[in-house]
């Protein structure tokens, strides 16, 4: 039988089963699957983990970790939504901020909005879709 376990940073009781739930991948509309997946594996150092035709028609192209990634999928035409549609952003930590920032930089992108706030460092770019990433490292948190 699961124990439910404190969760001292929100101050509360954490689910008995929140150890076994992880985000496993996160499926983004781009108008280049290929430009994309190209971005976040020089940005990010991610590997391609797939590509082929979709389910549902179009293209995809899996870029990620061995246990977790992002899909990248276009059915053709015009990917841009609005700023906060479909999402905010996309979250990724990483260990060395700076690096990653020249990374972004000399994937011809601008990072923005630089943070040295609880809990963490981080800046923001958006990619060539306008998607928004929010890049934050922990490592000289306490």
């Amino acid at each position: 039988m699961a124990s439910v376990v404190e969760d001292e940073r929100s101050g509360g009781v954490r689910h008995p089963d929140a150890a076994l739930v992880r985000i496993e991948h996160v499926n983004l509309t781009v108008s280049d699957p290929a430009r994309s997946a190209a971005m976040l594996e020089s940005v990010f150092g991610w590997q391609e983990r797939w590509r082929g035709p979709s389910a549902m028609g179009g293209w995809t192209i899996h870029v990620g970790s061995g246990s977790d990634y992002v899909a990248l999928y276009t059915h053709g035409g015009e990917a841009r939504f609005p700023k906060g549609r479909p999402f905010n952003h996309l979250g990724v930590e990483v260990e060395d901020l700076d690096a990653v920032e020249a990374r972004v930089y000399a994937a011809g992108l601008l990072p923005f909005s630089h943070g040295d706030y609880e809990p963490g460092r981080r800046f923001y770019f958006l990619d060539f879709d306008g998607i928004e990433y929010e890049v934050v490292s922990y490592r000289d948190v306490a």
